[in-house]
């Protein structure tokens, strides 16, 4: 499935692998969120609160579209948090990985903290 995640200054599509946690947001889609920002990191909260898979990931490669269990948003690293050791990307706590942005991940940093940002099926 590919989604296009839009702010005011700007979007971008993601390519997302078929998971549960995929289709639950799919049947969520679309929606509306205000951004948050850590470090390189921009999340949201969405209307789906999906269990952590198996597979969840902690430190994940810039571009990652995961969704973090802990606070039901979805994530998207493009660089170091708060809490990255050197350039990794290091989530809050292991989230589930969904899929990537499509194409360069840095457009993320035009997104400000409190932004609306829209997510819909591309």
């Amino acid at each position: 499935m590919q989604i296009r995640i839009s702010w005011p200054a700007g979007q971008l599509t993601a390519t997302l692998a078929d998971t549960p946690t995929t289709a639950a947001l799919e049947g969520a889609l679309p929606l509306a969120s205000t951004a948050r920002t850590w470090g390189e990191e921009v999340y949201f909260t969405t209307p789906v609160s999906p269990a952590q898979e198996a597979d969840a990931q902690q430190v994940v490669d810039p571009g990652t579209v995961a969704f973090w269990t802990d606070g039901d948003a979805l994530a998207l690293p493009y660089g170091p948090t708060p809490i990255s050791r050197g350039d990794e990307c290091r989530l809050a706590s292991p989230c589930n990985v969904l899929g990537s942005i499509d194409g360069d991940p840095r457009r993320l940093a035009t997104v400000r903290d409190g932004d609306p940002i829209r997510v819909e099926r591309a």
